[in-house]
């Protein structure tokens, strides 16, 4: 093979392989917290120069198979409320639909410096709920659908927070966190799969303006599935094994330390 044609494909599997790991390492973190997948690779593609709509575009593709998976491993452990997995489905559908509407039609420039603010305070949030180990007990359904509501809207406008906002919360007003995180996590799949179909809809129907060059980050979303994929099957039974405080406060840091960065850039 020659010099010329190496020159081309080198990049394209650098690429694929730096988006492979942060793809396995996110879900990895999210198979185990119930969060980190979306806000962790939105972070990344941010930070790369990614427009926010083709980030969030781009991270609900990948989580569409990621999700399926990581559903599928946590309702076959057991680690499932159905009564709350059918409220989020529902209520974070609606919610991530018009965030992503309200995405497709604000300018990436404009909307960019608060995508990195939000995700600076999702990265506080980890971190305070790594700190705290509340009681567990039943929440009501009339808190659920309204939370649910807020994720599917801020995971669409920030390509991730679903997680951190969800189950941070539901934790936070007692649910069991075992059922908590496995739930989450099922009802992701629904959510995304309504996200990826509105950014579809809006994509032929026209209401789309900044969708040109969606398709140059082919490399990234195949390299954040390929990596996801491992990981999410192992969702299950990380979710019985893995040290959350620590792994919450370090995941919450690395958000914060990159959207903090980002920010810093923009302001001087």
């Amino acid at each position: 093979m020659n010099t010329t044609t190496d020159m081309m494909i080198d990049p394209w599997i650098t690429d694929f392989l730096i988006f492979a790991a942060v793809g396995f390492f996110a879900q990895l973190i999210d198979g185990a917290l119930g969060m980190g997948y979306g806000v962790i690779s939105s972070t990344v593609l941010l930070a790369s120069g990614v427009p926010p709509a083709h980030t969030s575009a781009s991270v609900h593709a990948a989580k569409l198979f990621t999700t399926a998976a990581s559903g599928a491993s946590h309702m076959l452990h057991g680690n499932v409320d159905r009564r709350i997995l059918v409220i989020l489905c529902i209520a974070g559908s609606l919610g991530g639909i018009i965030g992503a509407l309200v995405l497709v039609n604000v300018a990436a420039a404009a909307i960019r410096p608060f995508v990195f603010c939000y995700l600076g305070v999702m990265g506080l949030v980890i971190i305070w709920r790594g700190l705290m180990f509340p009681a567990n007990k039943t929440v009501p359904g009339k808190f659920i659908a309204p939370l649910g509501a807020a994720g599917g809207f801020l995971d669409a406008i920030g390509g991730g927070g679903w997680g951190p906002v969800v189950t941070s919360s539901l934790i936070g007003a007692g649910a069991p966190p075992r059922y908590v995180v496995g739930t989450v996590n099922a009802a992701e799949f629904v959510v995304t799969a309504a996200v990826v179909s509105a950014f579809a809809v809006f994509l032929v129907a026209g209401v789309w303006a900044e969708s040109h060059g969606l398709g140059s980050h082919l490399v990234a979303i195949a390299g954040l599935i390929a990596g996801g994929l491992p990981s999410a099957f192992l969702a299950g039974w990380l979710l019985k094994i893995a040290p959350r405080k620590p792994l919450m406060i370090a995941v919450g840091l690395l958000i914060c330390s990159i959207a903090g960065w980002e920010i810093s850039k923009g302001l001087f």
